[in-house]
């Protein structure tokens, strides 16, 4: 699985190189531009059959990803497991939910998102999904380009492991600039 998630991100152009400051507000010398592979229907709906074969429908009560990427995962994702697909916006500084969505107590949630490299957005939705007395069954991601291992403290399963080093602006090296 993880060579073909590799081909289709070198495929659609997603790789990239250059200088770039990341949302964590770190710097990396490689970046994945995830919309070239989602801009393709038949690339994105392969990539969310990828994610939820890794789960039990049956466990899932509802998807949630956090605007912008995971409204296209989450709702592709759903549509392959079967159930509702939400997603959540940042508003200020936090993420909520928005537009009627709604995480009824006790459900069963799986958590989707585009590309991870410090978790930050997953710490949020999770967040999110404690808030309203929720459970989280699992995490999936397209991507995850963390040097490290990240423990939410429940099942994450990206779809490719694929560290990249990325810096913060103290640290950034001189042949970046």
């Amino acid at each position: 699985m993880e060579n073909d998630i590799l081909s289709l991100l070198k495929d659609s152009g997603a790789f990239l190189e250059g200088h770039f400051l990341l949302t964590s507000g770190r710097h990396s010398n490689r970046y994945i531009e995830k919309f070239r592979l989602m801009e393709s229907p038949n690339h994105l709906d392969r990539i969310c059959k990828m994610m939820s074969e890794q789960f039990n429908p049956n466990d899932v009560d509802i998807v949630l990803g956090a605007a912008i990427g995971g409204i296209l995962l989450s709702s592709g994702v759903a549509k392959h497991i079967g159930k509702k697909g939400i997603f959540t916006e940042r508003v200020k500084e936090n993420m909520e939910l928005r537009r009627g969505f709604e995480i009824k107590e006790n459900s069963n949630v799986l958590i989707v998102e585009d590309i991870v490299s410090t978790g930050g957005s997953i710490f949020e939705l999770i967040k999110v999904v404690q808030e309203h007395n929720a459970n989280i069954i699992g995490i999936t991601s397209i991507v995850h380009r963390s040097m490290e291992n990240i423990n939410f403290n429940c099942p994450y399963k990206p779809l490719l492991n694929y560290p990249v080093e990325s810096w913060d602006q103290d640290n950034t090296p001189d042949w970046l600039n």
